[in-house]
């Protein structure tokens, strides 16, 4: 009886709450971005210092590089390979699925598409231990196998048809983590901060029956938020107009925000193309130079200026190509009134020194970037901090450290990925 009326109440107020989706392209929403080393987080250790949990993030950040190739090193990182944790995501999102809905906590990576969940019947031997009831299909009234035939079974993430013609997927990631099982077509409810949740009819998902690698008890999938034709943001693309923005905080919660909110306009704002690339997952800009202080160093791809990186929310540090890393930072050691000392990374002070910063600046095609101090150095204990930038031969990452404390807006429709210098902690 309990259950029944604790069922009721959910029904109720969803009825009451909802936003369809032309209701929310209209106003906009936005949902709580839980950071994983944060109070809200089922990780959050109170025992750890900050300096530890950042030790952590960047410990995740080396084992994220082979997310992005599974041929990738960091080719001068004096982190070593026992000290890599697996990589359960920056940052973890709530969302509901079904009919009535079932809430399931997934890491949110703007890296990877496709939206999936472990799923009934899927017995030990097959599933990673998770500590939330699985998602049973049969219980929801809206839940749909996605036919073989449909545009939406196609690759990379189409695998093989089963015998009565439903697509099943195959993804992994880069830490060789994976997850099969049969493509469907279910209602995904997102919750607003408003309070009014947002429900999307017919998202396709993963429905995953065969799941393994490195994933963690506490999460019960990912939410996709690339830019390929899976995610969820490309999903609900008519409704949010093609929009999202975050402004991320370290080791805090924050807001991604969709539609109208997602929008990022006003004084201080500068955009750069978003360009066209394969895989269409990741989220790639042109980047033309970086200054330091009066220096200007121009960025050479082949006989072009100006080279591609990636924006990732869930990588912690700046990779960038080794030659043009190792000039940059001699570069900044010249301009620093202080004597670098021995760290994890390539260009580490002593706090003690009273180190000097000069102004580092981003320069992408047609935007410019002023960084503060603490996006380009960061505090690896109480006497140590180094720079977050670091050399890396595959494909160049620009880091969350650097993306802190500023509103930074996506429009895939405009093709376009702009920068507001923001206090995240008041957003």
């Amino acid at each position: 009886m309990e259950t029944f009326l604790s069922c009721a109440f959910i029904l109720f107020f969803l009825c009451l709450s909802v936003l369809s989706p032309a209701e929310a392209q209209t106003v906009g929403f936005s949902v709580e971005l839980i950071h994983r080393d944060s109070p809200k987080s089922p990780f959050y250790n109170p025992n750890e210092t900050p300096y530890q949990r950042l030790r952590n993030a960047l410990n995740r950040s080396a084992n994220r590089l082979r997310h992005f190739n599974k041929n990738s090193s960091v080719s001068s990182s004096k982190v070593s390979q026992a000290d890599i944790i697996p990589n359960v995501g920056e940052y973890l999102i709530r969302i509901s699925i079904g009919t009535p809905p079932v809430e399931i906590l997934a890491v949110a990576d703007t890296g990877s598409d496709l939206i999936w969940t472990q799923c009934q019947p899927c017995p030990p031997s097959q599933c990673y231990k998770q500590d939330n009831p699985l998602f049973d299909p049969q219980r929801s009234s809206t839940y749909k196998y996605l036919s073989c035939s449909s545009s939406q079974c196609a690759p990379p993430i189409k695998d093989s048809c089963s015998a009565e013609g439903n697509c099943r997927y195959s993804v992994s990631y880069g830490d060789d983590s994976f997850s099969n099982g049969d493509l469907a077509t279910e209602t995904v409810t997102v919750g607003s901060t408003s309070g009014q949740a947002v429900a999307l009819p017919e998202i396709v998902f993963g429905c995953g029956t065969k799941n393994g690698g490195k994933f963690n008890s506490k999460t019960d999938g990912i939410v996709g938020l690339g830019g390929g034709d899976a995610s969820l943001i490309s999903q609900m693309k008519t409704t949010i107009a093609g929009k999202f923005s975050y402004c991320l905080v370290q080791q805090s919660s924050t807001k991604i925000n969709f539609g109208t909110n997602g929008i990022v306009s006003g004084s201080g704002v500068v955009s750069t193309p978003l360009l066209a690339k394969n895989p269409k997952t990741f989220y790639s800009l042109t980047l033309d130079a970086i200054s330091v202080g009066d220096q200007r160093l121009g960025v050479i791809s082949g006989s072009n200026p100006g080279g591609d990186i990636v924006i990732d929310s869930g990588t912690t540090l700046t990779y960038l190509p080794p030659a043009y890393a190792s000039k940059l930072l001699s570069v900044m050691s010249s301009m620093i009134a202080a004597q670098p000392v021995e760290g994890p990374y390539d260009l580490c002070y002593s706090i003690s020194s009273r180190p000097r910063f000069p102004e580092v600046t981003i320069h992408f095609r047609d935007a410019d970037v002023k960084l503060s101090t603490s996006n380009v150095f960061m505090n690896i204990s109480e006497d140590l901090v180094c720079s977050v930038f670091n050399a890396r031969d595959d494909i160049p990452l620009y880091g969350n450290i650097m993306q802190t404390n500023f509103l930074i807006g996506y429009d895939i429709e405009g093709r376009t990925v702009s920068f507001k210098p923001t206090d995240c902690s008041k957003q």
